[in-house]
């Protein structure tokens, strides 16, 4: 029996008053936008500026490349040798200082997810090259001397009395100490507080002021990380990749990094995409990266990736797709790492380093079926939710699509003039917009 059409809601309406609906495709999210609220800075300047002090370079927070001890073991960390990049992996507490560690992978203090969380739940057993980097880094007394601090720290933030602390034998003490060498939540760590030459504390070095080669090394680090995760936790179905910019975004220290958490479920976005991919396998071409094209949302392009003023999200968001017939990131060949890496660069370096903002990865989960798009998106934490929201769910966006695209698109042209952006990137109207572009449905290639 033949089933009766239903089309699926139009994603953006604008009526004549001015208001514009808008309607998320995949998650069905209903967002407005009401005239006149979107004249408001995305951004309230500090209302101190104060000078730096220059005694405290390398120490203005727990991240900071001369605060090394003060984090969990590393697991890897990134290294530039002239112009060749090297992954140094298991470096021990005596070594710390030996190279300068421009990007770090170390594991969350304080986990979302715990090690115990996967032993008790699923019988978890650490991987054995985790089991040898621990005995290597107990090995040496700054590495005992190190994660005894550690774990110290972090049973003081759980309750711990010092004389429970003191009581407590080495070895107990010491088992506590697992799951920083086994755990599923890891946190990938750039070296600047600051900008280089920085004076003011109003000069934070964000993923907009590196340079399109250092983000790039910045997002194929992360990459490795995400693959690392997935090989090591068999119980892992997803592992969520994000970056928070700024305290109102979420982030604990105004210190550029990204965290990757190891769960054991597909997560409800992906759960809600997947109710609608069954039905329709080209849809992050149709109600997605071709319908941006065809209200003119399109801020820029690469050979590899495509990006436009998203629709139906909660705050202003920008939207990076891959063009790849690959789905997984680390699947992607470093030249299509490179495109993804370069519009997000691009889109940072647009949106500003004070403007509070979430970057958050999506990708196809290792068990899934389906083919589903390596896509990112930047949210701009630029608003509060409040009564209305809560009570209707329906959400109001102070910026939209059109408005959110005429901000971005003139200052990405100036960052490419200015050669702070990949030379490569084509913007607005220099966008083919080709339908069809990404290639992750079989069929399309």
């Amino acid at each position: 029996m033949l089933q009766p059409y239903a089309p699926m809601a139009e994603p953006l309406r604008r009526m004549p008053d001015g208001t514009v609906k808008q309607i998320n495709p995949f998650s069905g999210t209903e967002v407005w936008t009401v005239p006149g609220r979107g004249n408001r800075p995305l951004s309230a300047a500090s209302a101190v500026r104060a000078p730096l002090d220059s005694s405290r370079h390398g120490r203005h927070c727990a991240f900071c490349e001369h605060r090394y001890l003060e984090t969990p073991p590393e697991k890897s960390r990134l290294v530039r040798r002239g112009d060749r990049w090297e992954t140094v992996h298991g470096v021990c507490a005596d070594a710390l200082n030996a190279t300068v560690a421009e990007f770090r992978r170390i594991p969350n203090l304080f986990e979302i997810v715990s090690f115990t969380y996967w032993e008790a739940n699923y019988g978890f057993e650490v991987p054995e090259v985790f089991d040898r980097h621990r005995a290597a880094y107990l090995a040496t007394p700054a590495g005992r001397e190190h994660l005894l601090s550690i774990v110290r720290t972090r049973m003081m933030a759980q309750g711990m009395t010092e004389s429970a602390w003191a009581a407590l034998a080495l070895e107990a003490k010491l088992e506590h100490a697992r799951p920083f060498f086994g755990g599923g939540h890891d946190v990938i760590v750039a070296r600047r507080h600051f900008v280089d030459g920085a004076t003011h504390d109003d000069q934070l070095a964000s993923s907009g002021t590196l340079t399109p080669e250092e983000h790039a090394q910045y997002t194929m680090f992360t990459v490795a990380a995400l693959r690392a995760l997935y090989r090591s936790n068999r119980y892992a179905r997803y592992v969520a990749v994000f970056q928070n910019w700024l305290k109102p975004a979420g982030a604990s220290f105004d210190h550029l990094h990204k965290q990757l958490v190891a769960i054991d479920e597909r997560g409800v976005q992906v759960e809600l995409e997947l109710q609608r991919l069954r039905a329709n396998l080209n849809i992050y071409n149709e109600r997605a990266v071709d319908y941006a094209a065809y209200q003119n949302l399109v801020v820029a392009e690469n050979d590899h990736a495509i990006a436009f003023a998203g629709f139906g999200h909660r705050y202003p968001t920008l939207e990076i797709y891959s063009r790849s017939e690959h789905c997984r990131p680390w699947e992607h060949t470093p030249a299509e790492q490179r495109g993804v890496s370069d519009l997000l660069h691009a889109l940072h370096a647009a949106t500003g380093a004070d403007v509070p903002c979430n970057e958050e990865w999506q990708h196809q989960p290792n068990d899934l079926d389906l083919p589903m798009p390596w896509r990112i998106v930047l949210k701009w934490r630029v608003s509060t939710l409040a009564g209305f929201e809560g009570g209707t769910k329906i959400y109001l966006n102070s910026i939209d699509p059109w408005n959110l695209r005429d901000r971005v698109v003139p200052r990405l042209q100036e960052l490419r003039a200015d050669g702070r952006i990949a030379p490569d990137i084509r913007i607005a109207t220099e966008c083919a917009c080709q339908p069809n572009s990404l290639r992750y449905n079989p069929s399309l290639r």
